[in-house]
């Protein structure tokens, strides 16, 4: 998971290698079905159907569907055989202990039946032992934002991001140079601006997307007659798309014939 440059985020609480890395798999996880959740909303296909497809709670599909950033997972701390000792533990971690061996030796003292992992796991939870009173309150980590979903919310130029997008800019010129140049290449591209295709060649030379624009001379005849021709394989990749959502709903569930009307009804 890639983080820009030059950002600050909070620090975070101290995890096992371990544990990390399966947080940060369980989350690309999430992330993937969240980015193919809005790719099936744009093909206007329902809630239902994108739950179906995808193996998601209808619910889940709507909440992804009706944010326009990645909703992170939260951690909270668990219920559990330590709570009744918060108050105690939170008046001891203002008093600077850190030692959680200490901490579970003072509960056992006061009728603690736990494991000494129990309280770590718990106080781990606490947002790296922060006390919670009300003259120290926890300061809860932000949440992180991938290289994915900066680049989603520069092209998207989504309203809710532009603070974090101009802290971005400010901490890196060339990303902003970057996104300059990204945002022009899309309009021209939409708007098929072909004059304007020769100057950008131009302006990416020296930028971090010149690797993407030697790409693209090499093939630039391809490029120009996309900007210049009316042909577009839009209607083909949408069937294509449809012939695999029929595909996924009824693999294993259906014979060939009705398979064969369901493909061939709005053919």
């Amino acid at each position: 998971m890639g983080e820009v440059p030059g950002v600050v985020t909070s620090p975070q609480p101290s995890v096992p290698p371990w544990e990390l890395r399966a947080s940060l798999r369980n989350r690309e996880r999430r992330f993937s079905r969240y980015e193919e959740v809005h790719r099936l909303g744009q093909t206007g296909a329902s809630h239902a159907a994108i739950g179906r497809q995808l193996g998601l709670d209808h619910r889940t599909v709507r909440k992804f569907l009706r944010t326009e950033t990645f909703p992170e997972a939260q951690r909270s701390p668990r219920p559990g055989i330590v709570d009744p000792y918060a108050e105690y533990l939170d008046r001891r971690l203002e008093q600077g202990c850190r030692n959680v061996s200490r901490l579970w030796r003072e509960l056992r003292e006061r009728g603690f039946t736990g494991q000494l992992n129990i309280v770590r796991r718990w106080l781990r939870c606490r947002r790296g032992y922060q006390p919670t009173s009300a003259a120290a309150a926890p300061h809860r980590a932000a949440p992180r934002i991938s290289v994915r979903q900066t680049v989603w919310h520069i092209l998207k130029e989504t309203p809710s991001a532009q603070t974090y997008l101009e802290q971005v800019y400010q901490a890196s010129p060339e990303v902003s140079v970057a996104a300059k140049l990204a945002k022009e290449f899309f309009r021209l591209i939409t708007q098929r601006d072909l004059p304007a295709l020769t100057p950008w060649f131009e302006a990416a030379k020296t930028t971090a997307l010149a690797g993407f624009a030697s790409h693209l001379t090499r093939d630039r005849d391809a490029v120009e007659a996309a900007l210049k021709l009316p042909w577009s394989q839009g209607q083909v990749e949408g069937h294509v798309h449809r012939l695999k959502l029929i595909k996924r709903q009824m693999y294993g569930r259906a014979g060939f014939d009705l398979l064969r009307l369901r493909v061939l009804h709005t053919a």
